[in-house]
């Protein structure tokens, strides 16, 4: 009688167990697809500042025949 909750713990630990294994399953494969973690919480700001940053680093990675 005084197991009964092992009946309801069980199903929660398969739930969980499962629950931890697609979580990690999601981080692995879009890690493998974007080369990085996904970053949590990205909104628009983030993403005009990854913009920017990408542009930043082209242009001083290309060499410019305009220089003053």
């Amino acid at each position: 009688m005084s197991l009964r909750w092992l009946e309801a713990v069980l199903p929660l630990g398969i739930i969980a167990g499962f629950l931890c294994v697609m979580g990690n399953a999601q981080y692995f494969i879009h890690k493998a697809a974007h080369g990085r973690p996904k970053h949590i919480g990205n909104d628009v700001w983030d993403v005009a500042m990854e913009r920017r940053d990408k542009k930043m680093m082209e242009m001083l990675a290309s060499p410019s025949s305009s220089s003053s």
